[in-house]
Protein backbone atom coordinates (compact mmCIF):
# COMPACT_ATOMS: atom_id res chain seq x y z
CA UNK A 1 0.00 0.00 0.00
CA UNK A 2 1.08 3.50 -0.05
CA UNK A 3 -1.24 6.79 0.61
CA UNK A 4 -2.76 9.72 -1.44
CA UNK A 5 0.26 12.61 -2.57
CA UNK A 6 1.69 13.34 -6.07
CA UNK A 7 4.02 13.34 -9.13
CA UNK A 8 6.47 12.64 -12.66
CA UNK A 9 6.53 14.39 -16.11
CA UNK A 10 10.02 12.98 -17.39
CA UNK A 11 11.12 10.40 -14.84
CA UNK A 12 14.96 9.52 -14.33
CA UNK A 13 16.32 5.78 -14.97
CA UNK A 14 16.70 3.55 -12.91
CA UNK A 15 20.46 4.32 -12.09
CA UNK A 16 19.98 7.52 -11.55
CA UNK A 17 16.92 7.04 -9.62
CA UNK A 18 18.77 4.82 -7.54
CA UNK A 19 21.63 7.34 -6.88
CA UNK A 20 19.05 10.02 -6.23
CA UNK A 21 16.71 7.96 -3.48
CA UNK A 22 20.31 7.12 -2.16
CA UNK A 23 21.99 10.42 -1.37
CA UNK A 24 19.75 10.31 1.16
CA UNK A 25 19.81 6.60 2.47
CA UNK A 26 23.10 5.43 1.36
CA UNK A 27 24.76 6.70 4.76
CA UNK A 28 22.04 5.06 6.60
CA UNK A 29 21.27 2.02 4.50
CA UNK A 30 23.15 -0.62 6.96
CA UNK A 31 20.41 -2.36 9.05
CA UNK A 32 22.61 -1.82 12.27
CA UNK A 33 22.68 1.85 11.89
CA UNK A 34 20.37 4.38 13.84
CA UNK A 35 18.22 6.03 12.36
CA UNK A 36 17.74 9.63 13.85
CA UNK A 37 14.58 11.61 14.39
CA UNK A 38 14.83 14.41 11.27
CA UNK A 39 16.38 12.14 9.36
CA UNK A 40 15.83 12.41 5.72
CA UNK A 41 15.77 8.07 4.70
CA UNK A 42 14.34 8.87 1.29
CA UNK A 43 14.52 11.07 -1.51
CA UNK A 44 12.12 10.15 -4.71
CA UNK A 45 10.98 11.45 -8.04
CA UNK A 46 7.68 10.95 -9.03
CA UNK A 47 6.89 8.06 -11.64
CA UNK A 48 3.72 9.71 -13.22
CA UNK A 49 1.77 13.02 -11.64
CA UNK A 50 -0.41 15.39 -13.26
CA UNK A 51 -1.30 18.85 -12.22
CA UNK A 52 -4.85 19.43 -10.50
CA UNK A 53 -7.12 21.22 -13.16
CA UNK A 54 -7.96 23.93 -10.88
CA UNK A 55 -4.54 25.24 -11.19
CA UNK A 56 -3.66 24.67 -14.97
CA UNK A 57 -4.02 28.15 -15.44
CA UNK A 58 -2.08 29.31 -12.53
CA UNK A 59 0.99 26.64 -11.50
CA UNK A 60 3.83 24.94 -13.97
CA UNK A 61 2.87 21.98 -15.01
CA UNK A 62 5.91 20.59 -14.81
CA UNK A 63 7.80 21.99 -12.25
CA UNK A 64 4.55 23.24 -10.12
CA UNK A 65 5.25 26.43 -8.67
CA UNK A 66 2.83 28.85 -8.73
CA UNK A 67 4.12 31.29 -11.06
CA UNK A 68 2.85 33.09 -14.26
CA UNK A 69 2.74 30.74 -16.80
CA UNK A 70 2.06 30.28 -20.60
CA UNK A 71 0.22 27.87 -22.29
CA UNK A 72 1.05 24.92 -24.79
CA UNK A 73 0.93 26.12 -28.15
CA UNK A 74 -0.53 22.83 -29.53
CA UNK A 75 -2.93 21.77 -27.09
CA UNK A 76 -4.03 24.67 -25.05
CA UNK A 77 -4.55 23.12 -22.23
CA UNK A 78 -1.21 22.98 -19.95
CA UNK A 79 0.90 25.64 -19.03
CA UNK A 80 4.80 25.93 -18.20
CA UNK A 81 6.68 28.74 -16.67
CA UNK A 82 9.52 28.87 -18.88
CA UNK A 83 10.96 26.83 -21.64
CA UNK A 84 13.02 24.88 -19.41
CA UNK A 85 10.10 23.31 -17.99
CA UNK A 86 8.52 23.08 -21.34
CA UNK A 87 11.27 20.83 -22.57
CA UNK A 88 11.63 18.86 -19.65
CA UNK A 89 8.32 17.42 -19.74
CA UNK A 90 8.20 17.20 -24.03
CA UNK A 91 9.38 13.06 -23.35
CA UNK A 92 6.16 12.57 -21.86
CA UNK A 93 3.67 15.44 -22.74
CA UNK A 94 4.22 15.03 -26.85
CA UNK A 95 2.16 11.64 -26.66
CA UNK A 96 -0.26 12.97 -24.10
CA UNK A 97 -0.67 16.86 -26.14
CA UNK A 98 -2.74 15.40 -29.20
CA UNK A 99 -5.23 13.95 -26.55
CA UNK A 100 -5.63 16.66 -24.53
CA UNK A 101 -6.35 18.68 -27.87
CA UNK A 102 -8.83 16.58 -29.12
CA UNK A 103 -10.68 17.15 -26.09
CA UNK A 104 -10.20 20.73 -25.51
CA UNK A 105 -11.87 23.14 -24.22
CA UNK A 106 -13.30 20.68 -22.03
CA UNK A 107 -11.48 19.69 -18.57
CA UNK A 108 -9.74 16.34 -18.21
CA UNK A 109 -11.09 15.11 -14.83
CA UNK A 110 -8.12 14.79 -13.03
CA UNK A 111 -8.25 11.05 -12.51
CA UNK A 112 -8.65 10.60 -16.30
CA UNK A 113 -5.57 12.69 -17.34
CA UNK A 114 -3.45 10.84 -14.40
CA UNK A 115 -4.99 7.36 -15.92
CA UNK A 116 -3.56 8.61 -19.26
CA UNK A 117 -0.02 9.36 -17.83
CA UNK A 118 0.31 6.08 -16.61
CA UNK A 119 -1.00 4.33 -19.92
CA UNK A 120 1.51 6.41 -21.65
CA UNK A 121 4.38 5.62 -19.59
CA UNK A 122 3.54 1.83 -19.58
CA UNK A 123 3.70 1.84 -22.96
CA UNK A 124 6.65 3.60 -23.25
CA UNK A 125 9.14 1.83 -21.16
CA UNK A 126 7.60 2.76 -17.21
CA UNK A 127 7.24 -1.09 -16.73
CA UNK A 128 10.98 -1.44 -16.30
CA UNK A 129 11.64 2.00 -14.65
CA UNK A 130 12.60 0.61 -10.64
CA UNK A 131 12.16 3.44 -8.13
CA UNK A 132 14.37 2.52 -5.03
CA UNK A 133 13.87 3.05 -1.30
CA UNK A 134 17.35 1.63 -0.19
CA UNK A 135 20.33 1.33 -2.33
CA UNK A 136 19.47 -2.36 -3.45
CA UNK A 137 15.63 -2.26 -2.87
CA UNK A 138 13.72 -1.03 -5.72
CA UNK A 139 9.96 -1.47 -6.93
CA UNK A 140 8.52 -1.44 -10.19
CA UNK A 141 5.04 -0.54 -11.21
CA UNK A 142 3.40 -4.18 -11.36
CA UNK A 143 4.85 -4.49 -7.66
CA UNK A 144 2.00 -1.90 -6.18
CA UNK A 145 -0.85 -3.44 -5.39
CA UNK A 146 -3.91 -3.28 -7.20
CA UNK A 147 -6.61 -4.97 -5.09
CA UNK A 148 -8.29 -6.05 -8.67
CA UNK A 149 -10.57 -8.45 -6.65
CA UNK A 150 -11.80 -5.74 -4.05
CA UNK A 151 -12.23 -3.18 -6.70
CA UNK A 152 -14.21 -6.24 -9.01
CA UNK A 153 -16.87 -6.28 -6.32
CA UNK A 154 -17.16 -2.55 -4.97
CA UNK A 155 -20.19 -0.40 -6.57
CA UNK A 156 -19.06 2.75 -6.57
CA UNK A 157 -15.38 2.33 -7.88
CA UNK A 158 -16.70 0.91 -10.98
CA UNK A 159 -19.15 3.34 -11.79
CA UNK A 160 -16.13 5.74 -11.48
CA UNK A 161 -13.90 3.48 -13.33
CA UNK A 162 -16.68 3.35 -16.12
CA UNK A 163 -16.53 6.99 -16.47
CA UNK A 164 -13.15 7.30 -16.57
CA UNK A 165 -12.80 4.60 -19.12
CA UNK A 166 -15.53 6.65 -21.40
CA UNK A 167 -13.16 9.37 -21.33
CA UNK A 168 -10.13 7.94 -22.01
CA UNK A 169 -11.93 6.05 -25.06
CA UNK A 170 -12.84 9.60 -26.47
CA UNK A 171 -9.31 11.26 -25.95
CA UNK A 172 -6.93 8.79 -26.46
CA UNK A 173 -9.09 6.50 -29.07
CA UNK A 174 -8.80 7.57 -33.32
CA UNK A 175 -8.98 5.94 -36.49
CA UNK A 176 -6.31 3.49 -36.46
CA UNK A 177 -6.27 0.39 -35.94
CA UNK A 178 -4.20 0.51 -32.58
CA UNK A 179 -6.04 1.56 -29.75
CA UNK A 180 -3.96 2.79 -26.69
CA UNK A 181 -6.83 2.17 -24.41
CA UNK A 182 -6.25 -1.05 -22.17
CA UNK A 183 -8.83 -3.76 -22.15
CA UNK A 184 -11.09 -3.19 -19.47
CA UNK A 185 -9.15 -6.16 -17.14
CA UNK A 186 -5.88 -4.07 -17.73
CA UNK A 187 -7.19 -0.83 -16.96
CA UNK A 188 -8.71 -2.08 -13.33
CA UNK A 189 -5.67 -3.42 -12.75
CA UNK A 190 -3.70 0.03 -13.60
CA UNK A 191 -6.67 2.14 -11.30
CA UNK A 192 -6.32 0.33 -8.78
CA UNK A 193 -2.22 0.96 -8.58
CA UNK A 194 -3.38 4.36 -8.44
CA UNK A 195 -6.07 4.70 -6.10
CA UNK A 196 -4.55 2.84 -3.42
CA UNK A 197 -1.07 4.19 -3.87
CA UNK A 198 -1.67 7.62 -5.10
CA UNK A 199 -0.01 10.64 -3.33
CA UNK A 200 -1.75 14.10 -2.88
CA UNK A 201 1.50 16.34 -3.47
CA UNK A 202 1.42 19.30 -1.13
CA UNK A 203 2.84 22.53 -1.20
CA UNK A 204 4.16 24.42 1.35
CA UNK A 205 1.01 25.57 2.71
CA UNK A 206 -0.14 22.04 2.81
CA UNK A 207 -2.48 22.43 0.32
CA UNK A 208 -3.10 19.71 -2.45
CA UNK A 209 -1.86 20.67 -5.55
CA UNK A 210 -1.25 17.16 -7.69
CA UNK A 211 -1.89 13.78 -7.81
CA UNK A 212 1.16 11.52 -7.82
CA UNK A 213 2.69 7.86 -7.69
CA UNK A 214 6.02 7.22 -6.37
CA UNK A 215 7.34 4.00 -6.87
CA UNK A 216 9.83 3.27 -4.10
CA UNK A 217 8.09 4.70 -1.12
CA UNK A 218 5.08 2.74 -2.11
CA UNK A 219 6.57 0.12 0.37
CA UNK A 220 5.80 1.93 3.21
CA UNK A 221 2.83 1.25 5.27
CA UNK A 222 0.11 3.10 7.34
CA UNK A 223 -0.41 4.16 10.90
CA UNK A 224 -2.25 6.33 13.17
CA UNK A 225 1.09 6.69 14.85
CA UNK A 226 3.36 7.06 12.45
CA UNK A 227 7.19 7.45 13.03
CA UNK A 228 7.74 8.80 9.63
CA UNK A 229 6.31 11.60 7.00
CA UNK A 230 6.21 12.23 3.90
CA UNK A 231 6.49 15.94 2.84
CA UNK A 232 7.11 17.79 -1.02
CA UNK A 233 9.47 20.16 -2.46
CA UNK A 234 7.85 20.59 -6.17
CA UNK A 235 6.87 17.22 -7.45
CA UNK A 236 10.28 15.46 -5.53
CA UNK A 237 9.15 13.61 -2.20
CA UNK A 238 11.21 13.25 1.05
CA UNK A 239 10.10 11.01 3.60
CA UNK A 240 12.01 12.09 7.30
CA UNK A 241 12.15 10.12 10.47
CA UNK A 242 10.13 11.59 13.30
CA UNK A 243 11.43 9.54 15.58
CA UNK A 244 14.58 7.75 16.70
CA UNK A 245 14.61 4.22 14.96
CA UNK A 246 16.93 1.52 15.66
CA UNK A 247 17.44 0.48 12.35
CA UNK A 248 16.58 1.30 8.58
CA UNK A 249 13.96 -1.45 8.34
CA UNK A 250 11.46 -0.37 6.34
CA UNK A 251 9.07 -3.18 7.22
CA UNK A 252 8.88 -1.05 10.37
CA UNK A 253 8.70 2.41 9.05
CA UNK A 254 4.91 4.17 8.95
CA UNK A 255 3.49 7.48 7.50
CA UNK A 256 -0.08 8.03 7.83
CA UNK A 257 -2.25 8.05 4.58
CA UNK A 258 -4.97 9.41 5.95
CA UNK A 259 -6.11 12.54 8.16
CA UNK A 260 -5.53 11.70 11.99
CA UNK A 261 -8.14 14.24 13.21
CA UNK A 262 -11.15 12.04 13.09
CA UNK A 263 -12.17 9.25 15.18
CA UNK A 264 -10.89 6.02 15.20
CA UNK A 265 -14.28 5.14 13.93
CA UNK A 266 -13.69 7.33 11.30
CA UNK A 267 -10.38 6.45 10.15
CA UNK A 268 -11.11 3.17 10.14
CA UNK A 269 -13.84 3.34 8.02
CA UNK A 270 -11.90 6.02 6.25
CA UNK A 271 -9.24 2.96 5.34
CA UNK A 272 -11.38 0.31 4.70
CA UNK A 273 -13.02 2.51 1.82
CA UNK A 274 -9.71 3.83 0.07
CA UNK A 275 -7.34 1.16 1.06
CA UNK A 276 -9.31 -1.91 1.90
CA UNK A 277 -7.65 -3.01 5.09
CA UNK A 278 -9.06 -2.13 8.76
CA UNK A 279 -6.44 -0.47 10.96
CA UNK A 280 -5.25 -2.53 14.16
CA UNK A 281 -2.66 0.46 15.35
CA UNK A 282 -2.32 1.14 18.96
CA UNK A 283 -4.61 4.51 18.63
CA UNK A 284 -7.15 2.65 16.64
CA UNK A 285 -7.85 -0.17 18.79
CA UNK A 286 -7.43 2.08 22.31
CA UNK A 287 -10.80 3.07 23.30
CA UNK A 288 -9.76 5.90 25.62
CA UNK A 289 -8.97 7.60 22.19
CA UNK A 290 -12.70 7.06 21.32
CA UNK A 291 -13.72 8.44 24.60
CA UNK A 292 -11.42 11.38 24.37
CA UNK A 293 -12.49 12.57 20.87
CA UNK A 294 -15.71 12.21 21.99
CA UNK A 295 -15.76 14.09 25.21
CA UNK A 296 -18.48 16.30 27.14
CA UNK A 297 -17.25 18.76 30.10
CA UNK A 298 -17.70 17.75 33.07
CA UNK A 299 -21.01 18.95 35.07
CA UNK A 300 -19.19 20.58 37.76
CA UNK A 301 -17.65 23.80 36.65
CA UNK A 302 -14.78 23.29 39.19
CA UNK A 303 -13.79 20.33 37.60
CA UNK A 304 -12.44 20.52 33.59
CA UNK A 305 -12.42 16.84 33.11
CA UNK A 306 -14.09 15.46 30.14
CA UNK A 307 -16.42 12.92 30.66
CA UNK A 308 -17.53 9.83 27.96
CA UNK A 309 -21.46 11.14 27.86
CA UNK A 310 -22.68 7.48 27.61
CA UNK A 311 -21.27 6.98 31.19
CA UNK A 312 -23.42 7.90 34.94
CA UNK A 313 -20.68 10.47 36.44
CA UNK A 314 -17.60 11.69 35.96
CA UNK A 315 -14.26 9.85 36.73
CA UNK A 316 -12.25 12.46 37.93
CA UNK A 317 -15.02 14.21 40.27
CA UNK A 318 -17.95 11.73 40.13
CA UNK A 319 -20.59 14.59 39.04
CA UNK A 320 -23.49 13.00 37.56
CA UNK A 321 -23.75 12.82 34.27
CA UNK A 322 -27.55 14.41 33.50
CA UNK A 323 -29.57 13.72 30.74
CA UNK A 324 -30.06 17.65 29.99
CA UNK A 325 -25.95 17.18 29.35
CA UNK A 326 -26.76 14.01 26.78
CA UNK A 327 -29.26 15.67 24.90
CA UNK A 328 -27.47 19.32 24.80
CA UNK A 329 -24.24 17.44 23.65
CA UNK A 330 -26.27 15.18 20.75
CA UNK A 331 -27.88 18.16 19.39
CA UNK A 332 -24.32 20.32 19.55
CA UNK A 333 -22.75 17.18 17.97
CA UNK A 334 -25.13 17.10 15.41
CA UNK A 335 -25.22 21.01 14.54
CA UNK A 336 -21.46 21.11 14.31
CA UNK A 337 -21.30 18.30 12.25
CA UNK A 338 -24.09 19.06 9.92
CA UNK A 339 -22.27 23.33 9.66
CA UNK A 340 -18.60 21.32 9.18
CA UNK A 341 -19.66 19.48 6.49
CA UNK A 342 -22.01 22.55 4.89
CA UNK A 343 -18.39 24.96 5.39
CA UNK A 344 -16.05 21.28 3.31
CA UNK A 345 -14.76 23.80 0.56
CA UNK A 346 -15.48 27.07 2.46
CA UNK A 347 -15.51 27.94 6.00
CA UNK A 348 -17.76 30.96 7.29
CA UNK A 349 -16.40 32.69 10.10
CA UNK A 350 -19.47 33.38 11.82
CA UNK A 351 -21.17 29.92 11.72
CA UNK A 352 -17.37 29.10 12.95
CA UNK A 353 -18.71 31.64 15.78
CA UNK A 354 -21.89 30.34 16.43
CA UNK A 355 -20.82 26.56 16.55
CA UNK A 356 -17.95 27.30 19.27
CA UNK A 357 -20.71 29.05 21.42
CA UNK A 358 -23.35 26.53 21.04
CA UNK A 359 -20.19 24.19 22.35
CA UNK A 360 -18.74 26.06 25.42
CA UNK A 361 -19.45 24.25 28.56
CA UNK A 362 -20.84 21.10 26.77
CA UNK A 363 -17.74 19.68 24.37
CA UNK A 364 -14.80 18.85 25.94
CA UNK A 365 -11.73 21.49 24.49
CA UNK A 366 -9.91 18.47 23.43
CA UNK A 367 -13.37 17.15 21.66
CA UNK A 368 -12.45 16.36 18.06
CA UNK A 369 -15.70 18.49 16.42
CA UNK A 370 -14.64 20.90 18.70
CA UNK A 371 -10.70 21.06 17.20
CA UNK A 372 -11.85 20.80 13.59
CA UNK A 373 -14.33 24.21 14.20
CA UNK A 374 -11.54 25.87 15.57
CA UNK A 375 -9.20 24.95 12.67
CA UNK A 376 -12.46 26.08 10.66
CA UNK A 377 -12.89 29.53 12.39
CA UNK A 378 -8.73 29.75 12.25
CA UNK A 379 -8.78 29.41 8.69
CA UNK A 380 -12.23 31.72 8.00
CA UNK A 381 -10.36 34.70 10.06
CA UNK A 382 -7.32 34.54 8.43
CA UNK A 383 -9.09 34.96 5.03
CA UNK A 384 -11.15 37.76 6.06
CA UNK A 385 -7.99 39.03 7.75
CA UNK A 386 -9.89 39.27 11.31
CA UNK A 387 -6.28 38.81 12.45
CA UNK A 388 -7.07 39.21 16.83
CA UNK A 389 -9.99 36.50 16.15
CA UNK A 390 -7.21 34.33 14.39
CA UNK A 391 -4.99 34.08 16.65
CA UNK A 392 -7.34 33.61 19.54
CA UNK A 393 -8.79 30.57 17.78
CA UNK A 394 -5.09 29.24 16.60
CA UNK A 395 -4.12 29.52 20.39
CA UNK A 396 -6.88 26.92 21.60
CA UNK A 397 -6.35 25.04 18.04
CA UNK A 398 -3.05 24.48 19.06
CA UNK A 399 -3.48 21.67 21.82
CA UNK A 400 -6.05 19.82 19.87
CA UNK A 401 -3.41 19.73 17.36
CA UNK A 402 -0.84 18.36 19.21
CA UNK A 403 -2.59 15.58 21.06
CA UNK A 404 -4.29 14.06 17.59
CA UNK A 405 -1.45 15.16 14.99
CA UNK A 406 1.60 14.35 17.02
CA UNK A 407 4.26 16.43 18.57
CA UNK A 408 6.15 16.08 14.72
CA UNK A 409 3.32 16.77 12.24
CA UNK A 410 3.56 19.38 9.54
CA UNK A 411 0.28 20.80 10.30
CA UNK A 412 1.59 21.21 13.86
CA UNK A 413 4.86 23.18 12.71
CA UNK A 414 2.69 24.97 10.32
CA UNK A 415 0.17 26.31 12.84
CA UNK A 416 2.98 27.56 14.90
CA UNK A 417 4.23 29.71 11.38
CA UNK A 418 0.95 31.00 10.57
CA UNK A 419 0.83 31.99 14.56
CA UNK A 420 3.92 33.59 14.66
CA UNK A 421 2.99 35.51 10.98
CA UNK A 422 -0.11 36.64 13.09
CA UNK A 423 1.55 37.55 16.10
CA UNK A 424 4.25 39.95 14.18
CA UNK A 425 1.22 41.65 12.39
CA UNK A 426 0.09 42.27 15.98
CA UNK A 427 3.33 43.78 16.60
CA UNK A 428 3.56 40.93 19.48
CA UNK A 429 7.35 40.51 18.96
CA UNK A 430 8.41 38.02 22.20
CA UNK A 431 5.83 35.42 21.49
CA UNK A 432 6.32 35.76 17.49
CA UNK A 433 9.70 34.34 17.98
CA UNK A 434 8.38 31.91 20.47
CA UNK A 435 6.03 30.55 17.45
CA UNK A 436 8.39 30.85 15.08
CA UNK A 437 11.16 28.76 17.06
CA UNK A 438 8.24 26.15 17.76
CA UNK A 439 7.79 25.54 14.10
CA UNK A 440 11.52 25.61 13.21
CA UNK A 441 11.82 23.16 16.23
CA UNK A 442 9.21 20.58 14.66
CA UNK A 443 9.57 21.71 10.65
CA UNK A 444 13.68 21.36 10.66
CA UNK A 445 12.20 17.58 11.47
CA UNK A 446 9.50 16.80 9.29
CA UNK A 447 11.01 18.80 5.97
CA UNK A 448 14.57 19.31 6.55
CA UNK A 449 16.76 22.33 7.37
CA UNK A 450 17.81 22.71 3.42
CA UNK A 451 13.48 23.10 2.48
CA UNK A 452 12.31 26.23 0.62
CA UNK A 453 9.62 26.79 3.49
CA UNK A 454 12.50 27.03 5.91
CA UNK A 455 14.67 29.49 3.92
CA UNK A 456 12.37 31.34 2.32
CA UNK A 457 9.29 31.77 5.02
CA UNK A 458 10.35 30.60 8.21
CA UNK A 459 13.88 32.16 8.05
CA UNK A 460 12.97 35.98 7.13
CA UNK A 461 10.04 35.85 9.23
CA UNK A 462 12.28 35.28 11.99
CA UNK A 463 14.75 37.61 11.41
CA UNK A 464 12.13 40.19 11.28
CA UNK A 465 10.67 39.00 14.79
CA UNK A 466 14.01 39.30 16.42
CA UNK A 467 14.86 42.57 14.67
CA UNK A 468 11.44 43.94 15.89
CA UNK A 469 12.55 42.78 19.30
CA UNK A 470 15.67 44.38 19.52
Amino acid sequence: CALITAHAMEMSSPASSSSSSSSSTSRSSSKSSVIKRGTRILTEKPFAYVLKSKYRLERCDNCLEAVKVLKCSNCRYVSYCNRACQQQAWMLHKHECPFLKRIHPRIVPDAARMLCRLILRLEHGGDLERGYYTEHGSRKFRDLMSHYAEIKHDVNRLEHLESLHAVLTEMMSDNSSTNIVPNKTELMSIYGRLITNGFNVLDAEMNSIATAIYLGVSITDHSCQPNAVATFEGNELHVHAIEDLPCLDWSKIYISYIDLLNTPDQRRADLKEHYYFLCVCSRCIDPQETRQMNAACCPSSNCGASVYPELSECDSCGTAVTSKLRADYEEITKLTQSSLDSMKEVAYLDMCKMCLAKQAGVLHPLNVWHVKTLDAAFEAAIDVEKWSDALAFGQQLLPGFAQYYGAWNPLLGLLHLKLGKLQLLECRYKEAVHHLQEAQRILTVTHGRDHRLLLEQLRPLMLQAKHEMS
